[in-house]
């Protein structure tokens, strides 16, 4: 059993290495990308304040397909461009969206979400997916959130193996 624990004056760039730490106990001996990224995922719906999802989309016959995931039902399948992941997907860049009803083309799975941070599943330059996080409060996302998230998909693709399921 895993047990994170952070106090609440702990500062983002703190949590999210403390959070880089615990997953790295996660997945230690572990290389099925799809546990690890379920576990990942439960990380951080679990210590990050203020989310209504986290999880992932993989690659599949060049559309993302819902993967691993925590909180409500979500869409199943996203085409590259299309949406905050699908952009983030083909644009291979981390996407930041304060507000997500100005988002051109947004993919409203939850009426509840108002923010949104994608950031792309990239290895020696080959796409395998996204990690998406979606919250209830505007602007809750910003570049700290960005380089924290950046780095445990980082991890994640460093220790897990993902080509049985992305294709």
């Amino acid at each position: 059993m895993h047990v994170l624990t952070i106090g609440t004056e702990a500062t983002k760039s703190a949590t999210y290495t403390t959070m880089r730490h615990q997953a790295a106990a996660l997945f230690a001996g572990e290389r099925d990308g799809l546990a690890n990224a379920a576990n990942l995922s439960a990380l951080l719906f679990d210590v990050l304040p203020d989310l209504n999802w986290a999880g992932f989309y993989f690659l599949r016959d060049r559309e993302l397909v819902l993967g691993p995931f925590q909180g409500k039902v979500a869409c199943v399948r996203i085409a590259l461009g299309r949406g905050v992941c699908g952009t983030a997907a083909a644009t291979r860049k981390t996407l930041v969206v304060a507000d997500v009803h100005a988002f051109p083309g947004h993919i409203a799975c939850d009426a509840a979400s108002q923010s949104e941070i994608v950031v792309p599943l990239l290895r020696e330059g080959r796409l395998f997916g996204v990690l998406d996080l979606d919250s209830p409060r505007p602007a809750r996302f910003d570049a700290d959130d960005a380089a924290g998230l950046e780095s445990l998909a980082a991890l994640l693709l460093a220790t897990s193996d993902f080509d049985g399921l992305v294709r």
